[in-house]
């Protein structure tokens, strides 16, 4: 951290964390430690459309106002969840600090959840369930979660709700989830701007003084089982120009000592543009405008996917060419190759911390999975440590190409013979209904 021209503190006012680094701008963010992960099964979407509702109404102040107020003083206030944390994010000049941080504070204790502004949200997030019935790219992303994870995993779950629980949400649902998850002591407030630490500390003393911890149980999300022998998943999208692909398995956990071999590796794969994956299918060939693959890093493990869209009529030169890329990251990478993935993460990394808003974002990343302090400082050398040996140990702890799961999503008529000739596995035929449900009745 020394490099930013700042240093961390940490405090627990309240049971709350407070991470504070001294730059130019003033970025506020308080994350909860709680997300979809925390949705009851029969109430999929209550962590979304709570961290939804906050700024629809907080105080005395209705949705507008609320906005009206945060445009006068140039600020810019939201708030969202994930699948572990959700949080509200802040973001004002320094002589407007006062007033701005007064209408956050009433955002995150005081919403009012109004029932009409539910009943808003509510139709959008049923009109988006019913237009992902016609868009392939969101089709092959819940059927890879799905397959990958299981229906009742929370990483397999739809986060934003089904039309079942979304019908059946209720102001009291979210009132419950506020009530329950949003407490200091399960809170960190992380400050990144031009403001003293005495001044932030005073502001938030005063604004939540009052503000009483919880008792609350934390979720435990298991790490799922991996996906078995390779077959394919072929769900038919009649007349679609294209195929979405989708290849992967469960990967490794946040925490992993194989964190930054896979970074490098990956980089090399998929993660750049001048990576294999979209070299390969991109340039030579020409099947995609774009390619690539990633490791998702959770504090359970996430997944790994590599991912594209290509013309339909080569769906199954794609796959080919994807599995060459796979079976070939397996195998030694040239020192030069190598050498050039780890400077281009080393290279980049800097550029993480160029604003007020990147930091306050990897100083979330620090707090969600407990990173030691000099993490930043030590995070480049780390990369450029790795060797060759360390990326085909890595790759062999977290790829088997035996054990992949390949969703294919386009019109079957078209694909599924030429697919099935490859022999990557046994076809499984799904329908869309089967991955989305049927088309939610929007009233």
């Amino acid at each position: 951290m020394g490099s930013q021209g700042g240093t961390k503190e940490e405090s627990s006012e309240n049971g709350s964390g407070i991470a504070f680094f001294s730059l130019f701008a003033v970025q506020i963010t308080m994350l909860l430690n709680a997300g979809t992960v925390n949705d009851q099964p029969n109430r999929l979407g209550v962590a979304l459309m709570t961290a939804a509702m906050l700024d629809e109404g907080a105080g005395k102040r209705t949705s507008l106002e609320i906005a009206d107020a945060v445009d006068y003083l140039g600020a810019n206030l939201g708030a969202g969840a994930d699948l572990h944390t959700s949080g509200i994010s802040l973001f004002t000049p320094t002589s407007k600090l006062d007033d701005a941080m007064g209408i956050m504070a009433d955002v995150a204790l005081h919403p009012t959840f109004p029932q009409n502004e539910l009943d808003r949200l509510r139709k959008e997030r049923l009109t988006g369930l019913l237009q992902a019935h016609d868009q392939p790219r969101a089709i092959a992303g819940a059927a890879f979660r799905q397959l990958v994870f299981g229906k009742d995993h929370p990483y397999g779950r739809t986060p934003s709700g089904t039309e079942a629980s979304l019908k059946a949400m209720t102001v009291s649902d979210l009132k419950s989830f506020h009530s329950s998850y949003y407490r200091p002591n399960n809170a960190t407030v992380i400050v990144v701007g031009d403001v003293s630490r005495e001044r932030i500390q005073k502001m938030l003393t005063d604004l939540y003084g009052t503000w009483k911890k919880g008792e609350m149980s934390k979720v435990h999300v298991a790490a799922a089982p991996q996906v078995g022998p390779r077959a394919v998943y072929l769900i038919d999208k009649s007349e679609a120009p294209q195929s979405e692909l989708r290849i992967g398995r469960v990967g490794l956990d946040r925490t992993t000592k194989e964190y930054f071999p896979l970074t490098v590796m990956n980089t090399v794969l998929g993660g750049s543009f001048s990576s294999r994956l979209n070299q390969n299918l991109r340039e030579p060939h020409g099947y995609t405008y774009g390619a690539g693959s990633s490791f998702d890093f959770r504090p359970s493990p996430g997944p790994f996917m590599a991912a594209s869209a290509v013309k339909t009529d080569v769906t199954d030169e794609s796959l080919t060419e994807f599995m060459k890329e796979l079976n070939g990251i397996l195998l030694p990478i040239p020192a030069e190759e190598l050498t050039r993935a780890k400077n281009y993460v080393a290279l980049g990394y800097p550029g993480d911390f160029q604003s007020v808003q990147q930091i306050a974002g990897k100083l979330s990343e620090m707090v969600v999975y407990d990173l030691p302090g000099d993490y930043f400082n030590t995070y480049i050398d780390r990369v450029l440590a790795v060797t060759e040996s360390d990326v085909l140990r890595a790759g062999k702890a977290s790829l088997d190409t035996d054990r992949l799961l390949i969703v294919v999503v386009g019109d079957k008529t078209k694909v599924e013979k030429d697919v099935e000739a490859l022999g990557l596995g046994p076809i499984k035929n799904l329908s869309i209904e089967d991955v989305l449900g049927k088309k939610p009745v929007i009233e």
